[in-house]
């Protein structure tokens, strides 16, 4: 049975594996203070996908206002654990996401992926995503 469940700092041991799947360069203790950090912002949201009792999917996700899509949900960390992937649990976990974010007033989804992982790039355009521009990043 597929479920899906807003995570909290309890779940942090849980979050950690996926995160090192994701970004296999992070240590566990660099997720786990990021991890805390992003819970005590006040629009921030972690998202689960289970089955059963098993955490197979997560996403980060903030809510914003901007000019010019309103208020939105912004996604990001977005991972299927690989035993789990193209079986359609990403499309299942988007399409909650999406419901639970209508639900909260939102009007639009946004989010950023890697150009060097198309393979996200052809699942976000079957899931009704389009480019809209280019994410810019500067280290300080």
């Amino acid at each position: 049975m597929i479920t899906f469940q807003i995570l909290t700092p309890k779940d942090i041991k849980r979050i950690v594996p996926l995160i090192q799947e994701l970004n296999p360069e992070l240590d566990k203790q660099t997720i786990e203070s990021n991890q805390k950090e992003m819970f005590s912002i006040a629009n921030y949201r972690c998202f689960g996908l289970f089955k059963g009792d098993h955490l197979i999917g997560l996403s980060s996700g903030w809510i914003t206002v901007r000019h010019y899509c309103g208020k939105q949900i912004e996604i990001d960390n977005v991972i299927v654990t690989s035993g789990h992937q193209s079986q359609g649990y990403g499309a299942q976990f988007i399409d909650l996401i999406e419901q639970w974010a209508k639900a909260q007033g939102c009007q639009t989804i946004e989010l950023n992926t890697y150009l060097t992982n198309a393979r996200s790039h052809k699942f976000y355009f079957d899931l009704d995503f389009k480019i809209l521009g280019f994410h810019f990043y500067k280290s300080l």
